[in-house]
């Protein structure tokens, strides 16, 4: 409005001029110079995240359009190296405007002061998915599309051999050894990194260990350094390793990274592989007509099953951004039922935690929906407080070496709760 204000002012004056006492003179001498109306720059607000932009393309052209005014830079980094490399900025009082963070680091950083608090907006999400991003009683991160992790199967490929999805690990293992036996490879396993190792063992003792009533408040004691995994954790651990014993999960998975996983399982060169809804618009770009569906982890007796997930990624603020104003408007949009849809339109099979808001499951998840009902989905490490990140990647790192043969389950647990001690202890 103060563009057209301004003009509105200039053009009104020059009139004013021509009909008070410039009527005689020439018509070179009447014209009104109207000075140029300098153009509002843009503000630049940075938002960083561990996933690539691809996932959250739809969001950043509904801010594009419905924020002309500011100018969103995209900046995706590896998660190896997300952590270190934003918390090395925010300690230098810099760093990204918009921070994707997890709810262990949410409450990390939000006690070191480097993030805004956001309670403003807590009202319009549920409970269950701002408690995770809640300390101390306020916001400091908006819930993101919840996000699950199963494994995706190539449904023409088990039509071809006759396979249905498992209702238990020993199935499980059945169907891994039928497809072997056919020349095809089970799962395709990106172990480079550290996280499938932990989620895959992390699934079969969400069934075995931590679903019984027993063990319920088991995290919560754990991320405060009174329990341990070693003594708890070895029967089902044990078991689960059966999927390296039996040649599943191979030495040579730890070269694969995540793009060469997903690349073997979209082009039919592996029948499952480990992942999540963000996944799927990469895998059809491979492969248009590619047929998949998911089942979740399962344990030694029938059921439901289990889903890694929670609250999908938070979106905080930098509390030193020169931006606030405009990162507020962003966060505000992201706040609204067309943000939650824009976010979930790359994210499909997530749901949204702000009120009111409901998304229908896509038929790639059909074999998940009774996980969902049962409410089955869940992610050990969200209850092991600030450190949880630190502690997942340790027990990551320690499951790599188990598969490469430099330790056995034991050894891999104890490491993980020398370092939980540690860092409580802090």
């Amino acid at each position: 409005m103060k563009k057209i204000s301004n003009l509105f002012i200039s053009v009104s004056l020059a009139a004013s001029m021509a009909l008070t006492g410039c009527a005689s003179q020439n018509a070179s001498d009447t014209k009104a110079t109207v000075a140029p109306v300098a153009k509002q720059e843009k503000v630049k607000v940075r938002m960083a995240y561990w996933n690539k932009e691809d996932s959250v393309k739809s969001l950043l052209d509904l801010i594009k359009q419905k924020l002309p005014n500011i100018e969103l830079e995209y900046q995706f980094i590896d998660n190896k190296q997300f952590d270190n490399i934003v918390a090395t900025q925010l300690a230098a009082q810099s760093g990204p405007d918009i921070i994707s963070v997890s709810p262990p680091t949410s409450a990390k950083y939000a006690k070191l002061g480097y993030l805004a608090d956001l309670t403003s907006l807590a009202d319009r999400y549920n409970e269950a998915g701002k408690n995770v991003y809640t300390t101390d009683g306020k916001l400091y991160a908006l819930p993101g599309i919840s996000w699950f992790e199963g494994i995706f199967y190539n449904k023409e490929i088990f039509d071809k051999l006759g396979l249905k999805p498992p209702t238990t690990f020993d199935e499980e293992l059945k169907l891994h050894e039928l497809l072997k036996k056919s020349g095809v490879k089970p799962q395709a396993m990106g172990a480079k990194s550290w996280e499938p190792m932990m989620k895959s063992s992390m699934g079969f003792v969400m069934n075995d260990f931590l679903s019984k009533p027993e063990n319920k408040t088991f995290d919560v004691q754990y991320g405060l350094g009174q329990k341990t995994l070693e003594g708890n954790w070895n029967s089902a651990l044990e078991k689960w390793t059966e999927l390296i014993k039996q040649g599943y999960i191979t030495q040579d998975m730890l070269g694969v990274d995540y793009d060469q996983a997903l690349d073997e399982f979209a082009t039919g060169k592996a029948a499952m592989w480990e992942s999540g809804p963000w996944a799927m618009e990469a895998i059809k770009k491979k492969n248009p007509n590619i047929k998949v569906d998911m089942f979740p982890f399962y344990g030694s007796t029938p059921g439901a099953g289990w889903l890694i997930g929670g609250p999908g990624a938070g979106f905080a603020a930098n509390s030193k951004s020169k931006n606030a104003d405009a990162v507020k408007q962003v966060l505000d949009l992201i706040s609204t039922p067309e943000g939650q849809k824009a976010f979930w339109n790359d994210n499909k099979g997530g749901s949204s935690y702000l009120k009111g808001v409901e998304f229908e499951m896509p038929s790639e998840y059909e074999s998940v929906k009774a996980t969902f009902k049962a409410g089955n989905v869940y992610a050990p490490w969200n209850n092991w407080g600030e450190n949880a990140q630190s502690i997942i990647e340790d027990y990551g790192k320690h499951f790599q070496e188990l598969l490469g043969g430099k330790s056995d389950i034991s050894q891999s647990l104890k490491a993980t709760d020398k370092k939980t001690a540690e860092l409580v202890k802090k």
